[in-house]
């Protein structure tokens, strides 16, 4: 989302374009009048103006027509229709301050020799983000609006931690998991679950595997569970499967017991359910299980009583 009303953008505009105007009347002032600008560098002075004026406004109109498209072809189209926006409206300041200086593109490109050189390799990594936003763009893995998990070779993977603390063979692929809020130049947006907005170099994104989320996604959710050897597992599993089922959105269950200690034996709890987040149906889960195991508990109790 813009920081800027469509007003607001709008009056930017005119703004940006109303000072480029009276910057180079001023520039023409001190050139041909009071002599203070040689008349040798007031077309490099002219060029400047334009350029960051027209970048300026490219952006702007991007934005304006990012807001105005939105309601009438989505927000991901919008995004797409702004985004070449940008970029042929920074294509015609370059092309602009190239004629304003009296150098063809042929010549300038001819010409850049060892600055050229140097000049790439400074930008490589803006130049990699530009043209993996123009991929993006055509490739469509994902749009804005989508819920995705981004996660990229730079990352390992990581040995997750279950309470009670216990030796596991599970891993977890690293990531940001979040809505895509605007996919730029050089950035793509997301607006993580954790309620904060990342931006990540659209490079990285080009390379990065991408888990697209929606609302029919179905998810293996594993939750595992402590309990006590005084409860037989086979009992315990029985008792605990047929509530596990009921729980909404879940649409297979799968218990087993994973490892032991003197004790204590941990269950694993895998659930295959129809939704986004996993957070949800392992706590259903884990609430169930505990009642269950409870309720056990104080059934074997009474018999022990009853036996003594």
């Amino acid at each position: 989302m813009s920081r800027f009303s469509e007003r607001q953008l709008i009056g930017l505009i005119i703004t940006v374009i109303v000072s480029a105007i009276s910057i180079g009347s001023a520039v023409f002032v001190l050139a041909n009048i009071f002599h203070i600008i040689p008349p040798n560098y007031l077309l490099y002075f002219y060029a400047v103006i334009w350029f960051v004026g027209a970048v300026l406004v490219s952006y702007l109109i991007s934005e304006v027509v990012k807001h105005r498209l939105g309601n009438f072809i989505g927000a991901s189209n919008a995004t797409s229709v702004s985004f070449v926006t940008r970029l042929l409206g920074y294509i015609i300041a370059f092309i602009g301050f190239f004629i304003l200086v009296h150098v063809s593109l042929g010549a300038a490109l001819a010409a850049g020799g060892f600055a050229g050189l140097v000049l790439g390799l400074a930008s490589q990594t803006v130049l990699s983000n530009i043209f993996g936003g123009i991929m993006l763009l055509f490739s469509r893995p994902y749009n804005v609006g989508d819920r995705i998990t981004v996660s990229t070779w730079q990352y390992g993977l990581d040995i997750p931690t279950y309470p009670p603390k216990f030796f596991s063979n599970d891993f977890l692929i690293p990531g940001y998991t979040g809505v895509v809020t605007d996919i730029s130049l050089l950035y793509t947006t997301i607006y993580t679950d954790d309620k904060v907005p990342v931006k990540i170099p659209n490079s990285i994104m080009v390379q990065a595997a991408i888990f697209v989320h929606n609302s029919e996604e179905m998810r293996k959710i594993r939750s595992k569970y402590e309990v006590s050897k005084d409860l037989d597992p086979e009992t315990v599993i029985r008792e605990l499967k047929p509530r596990v089922e009921k729980i909404n959105g879940v649409l297979d269950v799968d218990i087993k017991v994973l490892e032991t200690t003197f004790t204590t034996y941990i269950l694993g709890i895998d659930t295959v359910a129809k939704s986004v987040f996993e957070e949800p149906i392992r706590d259903q889960v884990l609430r169930v299980t505990m009642k269950t195991v409870k309720e056990l508990q104080t059934t074997n109790g009474q018999k022990q009583i009853a036996k003594s």
